[in-house]
């Protein structure tokens, strides 16, 4: 189909995953800023929840005494906050949406790049290098800050660490963390929709005046951007893909375009489901 029915001109970031069942996906990666801003969001629930913890115990130092409320409140900050951050990136992202509660609001979710199932494999390690990446060098700068004649090398140390894990995104087309790299994984948009109308939703038997070979034409992918075009409902983009259509499979043009396209996705969508249930698909229209 011609290129113009895919809506979009191809960008940096536009990626094609292809799952297991041969089904290619147009996704499109998370920007840095985006991750950055997700970031920031997913630590102040992670410090509210502390503070709010905090609070809670310093209100009972009267029951239990300032020293030992104290002392409680400094072992919550000191190991409650590695496993509150690990534990609630992990069980956020095993979860069916894959995402934290900073990427959902965001509108990002993580997936793994080979298009299989994201694995709990891929996200314990690409959350527990966040430790090498992110708290383990700025526990380290802050600790040296602290200290009384911090030596030079070991604060410059700190930074060229910091700054190799920071900013090692900006050094690869995919924006990947090296935690992303080594679980495989990509961060990509999800926004939210509203789910939209099912294209086949009226019950009636789509019409059958289409030949096996011109449905033959096309593939898997070309229905899913055929099903795009229609939902966008762009005229200069329907009378394209129409034009495209009726050229390579000799179909006279004796149906207004937005029809044309409707009644020949229900019937290629028919053939392909069919195709499924014994074994037969076509991945795209160059495939024999």
């Amino acid at each position: 189909m011609a290129e113009a029915a895919l809506g979009s001109v191809p960008t940096k970031t536009a990626r094609t995953l292809v799952t297991p069942e041969g089904v290619a996906l147009n996704l499109q990666l998370a920007r840095a800023g985006e991750r950055v801003s997700a970031f920031l969001l997913d630590l102040l629930f992670m410090v509210g929840s502390l503070l709010i913890l905090t609070v809670s115990i310093l209100l009972g130092a009267f029951s239990i005494g300032i020293q030992t409320a104290g002392n409680i409140a400094l072992a919550l900050w000191l190991l409650g906050f590695f496993f509150i951050r690990n534990g609630y990136f992990i069980l956020a992202e095993m979860s069916p949406r894959a995402a934290t509660f900073g990427k959902r609001i965001v509108g990002l979710r993580v997936v793994a790049r080979n298009g299989g199932q994201l694995t709990a494999d891929a996200v314990i390690a690409r959350n527990l290098m966040r430790e090498l990446e992110f708290f383990l060098p700025i526990s380290f700068l802050a600790s040296e800050a602290a200290e009384s004649g911090v030596e030079s090398a070991a604060w410059l140390l700190g930074l060229i660490w910091t700054g190799i894990f920071l900013f090692f995104p900006f050094f690869n087309r995919d924006r990947l963390r090296i935690g992303d790299l080594l679980a495989g994984t990509w961060v990509i948009h999800a926004p939210k929709r509203k789910l939209g109308l099912d294209l086949l939703s009226e019950p009636e038997q789509p019409p059958a005046r289409f030949s096996e070979a011109q449905l033959a034409a096309y593939g898997i992918y070309e229905l899913q951007t055929l099903e795009g075009v229609l939902r966008a409902r762009n005229p200069q983009g329907m009378a394209t893909v129409a034009a495209a259509i009726r050229a390579k499979t000799g179909i006279s043009a004796d149906q207004e375009d937005e029809a044309f396209l409707r009644d020949y996705y229900a019937a290629l969508r028919l053939r392909l489901e069919r195709g499924l249930l014994l074994g037969r698909r076509k991945a795209n229209k160059h495939e024999t």
